[in-house]
This record gives structure tokens, sequence and C-alpha cells, in this order.
């Protein structure tokens, strides 16, 4: 799976964000959000079902050097300012 699958999966699933709120913390297009999230959770379904190991890795990632002011006290948030 990769990090931006991961990323739906983790706004989606775990923060409860709608995938419009998605999208636009990851600043990409709802349709994009709309197809790794199917992608991420057909992938994890495969893992558990059949018991083989989820490796996370890859993808179009930036890491955070800095936090944007919405993202103060968000755990595991990964935006980084844009300058």
């Amino acid at each position: 799976m990769g990090y931006d699958e991961y990323e739906t999966i983790r706004l989606i699933d775990f923060e409860g964000f709608s995938q419009a709120q998605c999208a636009a913390k990851m600043d990409v297009a709802r349709t994009t959000v709309t197809r790794m999230y199917a992608n991420a959770r057909k992938k994890l379904a495969d893992a558990l079902v059949h018991g083989r190991q989820l490796e996370i890795s890859g993808g179009d990632v930036a890491v955070c050097t800095a936090f944007k002011p919405e993202c103060a006290g968000m755990e595991g948030c990964c935006h980084k300012v844009k300058q």
C-alpha cells in the first residue's frame, strides 16, 4: 500500500473525514481520493482475509519540516507549509 493510500484510510476511517475533506487536506481532487481509498481498502481487505503482510511504502510523499497552523495538535499530520 502506498503512503498516499494509507493517508486516505487514516483520514477517512480513523480521523472521520469525508472524502471531500480528505481531498482538501491532501490537496488532491476528490475523485483521486475516491480511487486511492478504493485501492487501499482492497489491499487492506486482501491482507486481512488472506493473512498477508501489509507493507506501507512509496507514493508521492512530502515529509513535513513545519506544520500548518490548522494541524496544531493533530497527531500524524503530514502537511508541509507551502512556501
